[in-house]
């Protein structure tokens, strides 16, 4: 399938140059043969007069010898071209040119001159005429048409070939000139980004299609810088002001818990009240954070790094974790090639993903991190002993507020852990999806980053970490 519009183009000029030309070939073809043919019939005519003169003015007086007598002289002279043959309709009265040698021209009922196949002369042009009481045939080989117009046809068809080669190139020169302002607004297109809104497409002073479709993506890109800044700053102003009268009132909290003037029950209550306004603080948090990302607003501070000597120190804190909830943590990683990534993002999106594994498995359950560096991908899974999810819940589990299963007292998620999650690896050109784990069980979430090989250097051995 052709997917560039330069390549259509080219095609669809090319082969209508090239159909064109064959049209005008195949009209000139019959044009030629007609006119070829027409000039036979014109010599036919010709040698016709030329017989009626030898013939005289007495010519129905004459019987055969004195018919043959009078002709032979003009007909030996025209029989390489000619055939002629004169007879009278039920009579023996007749006069035959001698190569014709005892053959007859063709005759075709109703038609006075017509194209026809004589034995042992090929294809000819014959034409009757009358001269009463006689009726004159003669015929002329079609040789000399037939030849010209297989020269005609060899002609046309090297032609054809070279339009095509023709047309092909300057329809490729051509496409590419008629869509230069296109590729204009591609590479401008694409350069315009959250980070870059301000820059538009260059309008030409030409009124066309392409100068009007370049103004209505100028218009639409003036609308998307204004709802972009519209949303950073309400993300912004939110942010501010959500998070000020939380703080008073978390204060306010605090303060009555250290005056100690409270109930045990009230005590209880307004810890409720703490616990959930740092909730809240951290939902408000992890949406602004979401806004950035979607807007691409985040710059990452990228650094190639081998990942291994990082997940070492990650594996650590995960062991602390899973320790402390009464599971295991393995760890595993084979590779040593180079990826371009933030430590910090994606320390978050490990936390994340092993929480969730820790929460979902049960006590004494396993979760399994798996690290592999090649061929030009960094490839991490971790899986856990839980119930696992279904096919479509797996599809949701990255959507914001998404959670299945009851929670557990210690999983207080806001269920945009995975959500985050999905932005920073995108963010790092990367892509997040979940899985079942190993033979159905459980479940698996596995990102993907793409890495850079560094030239010479070998692959390390594995690194394996194992706590219990």
């Amino acid at each position: 399938m052709m997917r560039s519009i330069g390549v259509r183009l080219t095609f669809w000029y090319a082969l209508a140059s090239t159909v064109t030309l064959a049209i005008l070939f195949l009209v000139g073809y019959q044009l030629l043969e007609s006119r070829l043919t027409h000039g036979l019939d014109q010599l036919n005519e010709a040698e016709f007069r030329q017989l009626k003169a030898h013939l005289g003015p007495d010519y129905k007086t004459l019987n055969s010898k004195i018919m043959d007598d009078r002709l032979r002289d003009v007909s030996e002279s025209g029989s390489v071209l000619f055939y002629i043959s004169i007879e009278i309709p039920n009579s023996d009265v007749r006069f035959n040119s001698r190569n014709l040698k005892g053959r007859h021209i063709p005759d075709v009922k109703g038609k006075r001159a017509y194209s026809a196949t004589m034995p042992g002369a090929g294809e000819v042009r014959a034409d009757e005429f009358l001269l009463p009481p006689f009726d004159v045939a003669i015929a002329t080989s079609s040789r000399s048409i037939r030849d010209g117009m297989r020269e005609y046809t060899d002609v046309c068809l090297a032609l054809l070939a070279a339009m095509l080669v023709v047309s092909l190139a300057i329809g490729l020169g051509l496409s590419r000139l008629i869509l230069r302002p296109v590729r204009l607004i591609r590479e401008t297109a694409n350069r315009i980004g959250s980070d870059n809104l301000s820059e538009r497409i260059p309008v030409s002073d030409v009124s066309d299609e392409i100068s009007d479709l370049a103004r209505l993506l100028n218009q639409t890109f003036d609308r998307l810088e204004s709802a972009f800044d519209q949303v950073r700053r309400f993300s912004d102003e939110a942010s501010h002001e959500l998070k000020t009268p939380l703080s008073l009132i978390r204060l306010h909290a605090e303060k009555m818990l250290r005056d100690g003037d409270l109930s045990p029950v009230q005590i209880e209550a307004v810890v409720v009240q703490i616990e959930e306004l740092a909730r809240l603080n951290q939902i408000i948090d992890e949406l602004l954070f979401l806004s950035r990302a979607e807007a691409k607003a985040i710059g990452l501070k990228l650094a190639y790094d081998d990942p291994g000597k990082f997940l070492d120190v990650f594996a650590q804190d995960a062991v602390a974790l899973a320790e402390h909830s009464g599971r295991r943590f393995t760890y595993s990683h084979a590779g040593c090639d180079e990826v371009a990534f933030e430590e910090k993002w994606i320390r978050q999106v490990l936390l994340n993903v092993v929480t969730n594994a820790i929460n979902a498995s049960p006590r004494a359950g396993r979760i399994v991190m798996t690290s592999t560096l090649g061929a030009g991908l960094w490839r991490v899974s971790i899986e856990d002993e839980g119930p696992g999810l279904t096919g479509d819940q797996r599809e949701r589990i990255f959507e914001r507020f998404v959670r299945f299963g009851a929670p557990s007292s210690s999983d207080r998620g806001s269920g945009l852990g995975l959500t985050i999650s999905r932005s920073i690896i995108q963010l790092h050109g990367g892509r997040i999806f979940a899985e079942a784990g190993t033979e159905g069980c459980g479940l698996r979430v596995t990102f993907e980053i793409p890495a850079r090989t560094r030239p010479g250097r070998r692959r390390a051995p594995l690194r394996q970490s194992r706590a219990a």
